[in-house]
């Protein structure tokens, strides 16, 4: 499964920089906003309340309590605040006024029939007003005051607060893009402070992992930060020394193998010449004596095969092995390494002529040797080996028809002293004929590999360089057309 796209820690650091700082300056501005907005209204509207308490009282005594269209117009003219339309009403008559009554909000007439002075801020005309409402009320003397049903209505027009309101919104965008413009540049300086380092660690630990284990990061200041550079220096000095004990102790395993492989080599040659000599006088000997003749023989010869491998490898370790080159015709060299073997009859071949490359071949018959002989001894027949050739690298394939390796067993056919099959007796090999086989193949800028047929079997498959200096030799990865 695929991971999902994110974005990177400097995406993010600069989103929640920029949005805390967003939502800090909408919060303020959007709270100053509304204040200060209440505030403009609320100025606006105490002193025309007052002016209208004041010009009811001007109203006073009333000539009739049931006035016609006339006398409404006067009382509507005597509120009239000069800031906006007035308007009286009496049961269904009204006074002559720019102001509809359709106007009036219902709420607004409900609560002046109450008898209580009330207001409500409304759009009319496109322009936002202050319409407030007022009951007449009579007062006689002694007597309790009661409502005359006339109701008067001011319209206060609030354009010129809305005009400052909006101006205030303006400017309050206007702070909040230069905070955005703010937050965005804190946040780059926070984020390059930050990610300096990250990426400072970041590429020491890359180069720790291609094998610089010289690699350290400076160590700045005391914050969390530096404890992780401190703990990153810590962990590469540790994993330098480690590695460099591992290697100490790695080159005195080598040097142990080969300064034992050739010592062994003396004793061997004098084994192996009393091995030829009891070899040749077991069919003489009694049975229990001639057959312990001939095992004799057999397991001489397998440590001589073991300690030659060892000696072997010991050069590929220490740098010293070498190419012997020639010209040579690969068919013909595959035809003579399985000959020599008595191999010619049980391998089935397919090489087409005139294929010549420049290669040492003492090396290519060791290789083919190991292989084809594996696929005697551990596959199933027909075994077979097929050579291909483009204008740069060779390929042989080396087949059988067994079960194939296990998935398992692929990753390590080339280990050194790996065996597929750890019951197999020790006569069957020492465990490095594979591994000798791809150091030579490696020696020659080529290489070896294995994988499993898809109807059974092994193939394993050595690709070489027709010639060791081709610059497209060395740098092809595919294999021959």
């Amino acid at each position: 499964m695929a991971p999902r796209p994110s974005l990177g820690l400097r995406a993010r650091l600069l989103f929640a920089f920029a949005l805390l700082c967003v939502v800090t300056a909408a919060a303020v501005a959007g709270g100053m906003y509304v204040q200060a907005r209440n505030d403009i209204l609320q100025r606006a509207q105490d002193p025309a309340l007052q002016v209208m308490r004041s010009r009811l009282e001007a109203l006073f005594p009333l000539r009739t309590p049931t006035p016609d269209a006339a006398e409404l117009g006067e009382i509507a003219r005597t509120v009239a605040d000069g800031n906006g339309p007035a308007i009286a009403v009496y049961r269904e008559a009204h006074s002559p006024s720019d102001l509809d009554p359709g106007v009036i909000p219902r709420p607004l007439r409900q609560a002046v029939a109450d008898g209580v002075i009330a207001w409500q801020r409304v759009m009319w005309r496109g322009r936002p007003f202050l319409i407030i409402g007022a009951p007449v009320l009579i007062a006689e003397g002694d007597r309790p005051t009661r409502a005359s049903g006339i109701e008067v209505y001011v319209a206060h027009s609030l354009h010129p607060e809305q005009h400052s309101i909006d101006r205030l919104a303006t400017r309050a965008w206007l702070i909040g893009g230069a905070v955005l413009v703010f937050a965005v540049v804190l946040a780059l300086l926070a984020t390059r402070g930050v990610l300096r380092p990250v990426r400072e660690l970041g590429r020491a630990a890359h180069l720790l992992g291609e094998g610089e284990l010289r690699t350290r990061i400076a160590v700045r200041g005391s914050d969390e930060l530096a404890d992780l550079a401190r703990t990153f220096n810590n962990t590469a000095a540790e994993l330098e020394r480690h590695v460099k004990q591992l290697r100490e102790m790695e080159a005195d395993a080598r040097r142990f193998v080969a300064d034992v492989s050739h010592e062994l080599r003396t004793p061997l040659a004098a084994l192996a010449a009393v091995a030829d000599v009891l070899d040749e006088e077991a069919a003489g000997l009694p049975e229990p004596a001639g057959r312990a003749a001939k095992l004799v023989s057999q397991e001489t010869l397998n440590l001589t095969g073991l300690v030659n491998d060892l000696i072997e490898i010991s050069r590929f370790d220490s740098g010293v092995a070498a190419l012997a080159l020639n010209e040579v015709d690969v068919a013909e060299l595959v035809r003579a390494t399985l000959r020599t073997r008595g191999w010619s009859e049980p391998v089935h071949t397919e090489l087409p002529p005139a294929v010549t490359a420049r290669l040492d071949p003492r090396r290519v018959d060791v290789i083919l040797a190991n292989l084809v002989g594996n696929a005697l001894r551990h596959g199933e027949p027909p075994v077979s080996v097929k050579l291909s050739a483009d204008p740069h690298w060779i390929a042989l394939e080396v087949r059988d028809h067994g079960q194939g390796l296990d998935e398992a067993v692929l990753p390590h056919v080339f280990d050194r002293f790996y065996k597929a099959n750890a019951a197999r007796a020790r006569s069957e090999g020492s465990g490095l004929g594979l591994a000798i086989a791809r150091e030579n193949a490696r020696l020659h800028r080529g290489d070896l590999t294995v994988a499993n047929a898809p109807d059974g079997g092994a193939v394993f498959t050595l690709r070489l360089p027709r010639r060791e200096h081709d610059p497209d030799a060395q740098t092809n990865t595919g294999g021959p057309e």
